[in-house]
């Protein structure tokens, strides 16, 4: 059970307030704070709130340059190629999403890749960003090297993420690492002292499958499927690496590989669905789709069958209402943090309380 709740609108001011503190320009805090607030919401703990720790101390030592925007290093056709100069990974990606959707208003297809950027929390936030914009958008990034390749002992992947967003009503949306999970889940398992972790979640540092959340820690995520994971991730790292000219596999630091910048590459492709149909008809025919979908028989031991969003939604929507859990081993660093900067912290509730309200 979550230590405390908060409201996504008062989690999202104390973000604020504590980027700003240390120099955050104040249009970046916003973008960082909503970006993880969005994912926490969304029952996507791994890549809301948690994350917040990690980036101030990378901030604060200088491993996200503060400053930095980027620039355009090539644009041709409905291809861009962005240098992020180690700024604010969600700085870089506004940006690029942004790009991304200019060149498709005019070309039909955009594709911004960007190099040299940092962390940009859940790919989901930006997929969105584009496809409310009436594209398709397609997001993807490289990785801190923390992943064991299929068969291997050596880490060598991220856990790469793929979302796709669909524009129009909340009915499809694909956001997944190519590990069976991201490594935000087994570090949540490891700072709130859970027991074990799920079977088939992670390897060992010999690359041996464990539950134990520490050992999944020091050694990797299960990559999705075994060799069909491996694959994924790969594609991801050629997509936004190689062909944005960016850092690669072992070449790339992380939040919590420090001795080096994260240096990663991300991907973002829009995709202008009225060049097909109108956008009333595309979601019509998702609809459909959905619908043949949803009509599978369950299997025994399920009540219905979800379609990839289903749990995301339906979990933003009892938190706007109930607030956003945050864990002791989160909350506990960010009191801290606000202590030693004088920032106030907001009110909460205990978990106890969850059914009172």
């Amino acid at each position: 059970m979550p230590d405390i709740l908060i409201g996504h609108e008062p989690l999202t001011q104390f973000i604020t307030k504590l980027l700003i503190t240390i120099r955050v320009p104040q249009d970046a805090a916003d973008l960082v704070a909503e970006s993880l607030v969005a994912a926490s919401l969304r029952g996507v703990d791994s890549h809301g709130v948690q994350l917040l720790p990690f980036y101030i101390e990378r901030m604060r030592d200088g491993g996200i340059n503060i400053e930095r925007r980027g620039h355009i290093a090539t644009e041709n056709g409905a291809c861009l190629t962005y240098d992020g100069e180690g700024g604010i990974g969600q700085v870089i990606s506004a940006i690029c999403s942004d790009h991304a959707v200019r060149i498709a208003k005019e070309h039909g297809i955009g594709l911004a890749i960007a190099r040299e950027s940092n962390h940009f929390g859940a790919a989901a936030f930006w997929a969105q960003r584009v496809s409310r914009q009436g594209m398709i958008g397609m997001v993807m990034c490289n990785a801190s090297p923390i992943v064991l390749p299929w068969q291997g002992k050596d880490k060598r992947f991220g856990t790469n993420p793929i979302c796709v967003s669909l524009p129009g009503p909340d009915q499809w949306l694909l956001d997944m690492a190519t590990t069976t999970v991201a490594m935000g889940k087994i570090l949540k398992a490891v700072l709130n002292k859970q027991p074990s972790l799920p079977h088939g979640w992670a390897l060992d540092i010999n690359g041996v499958p464990t539950n134990d959340p520490q050992a999944g820690l020091d050694g990797s995520p299960m990559p999705l499927g075994g060799y069909k994971g491996s694959g994924l991730a790969m594609m991801a790292e050629i997509f936004c690496a190689v062909l944005s000219g960016g850092a690669m596999s072992t070449e790339l630091g992380g939040i919590r590989i420090t001795d080096r910048p994260m240096r990663t590459s991300q991907f973002f492709l829009a995709i202008d669905v009225a060049r097909f149909m109108p956008l009333d008809e595309f979601a019509a025919r998702i609809r459909q789709l959905v619908g043949i979908v949803k009509s599978s028989e369950p299997a025994p031991g399920y009540d219905e069958v979800l379609v990839a969003g289903d749990p995301e939604w339906r979990a933003e929507a009892a938190r706007r209402i109930q607030g956003v859990p945050v864990f002791e081993g989160t909350w506990g660093p960010l009191c801290s943090v606000a202590a030693e900067l004088g920032v106030e912290v907001p009110p909460v509730h205990t978990s106890n309380n969850v059914a009172d309200r």
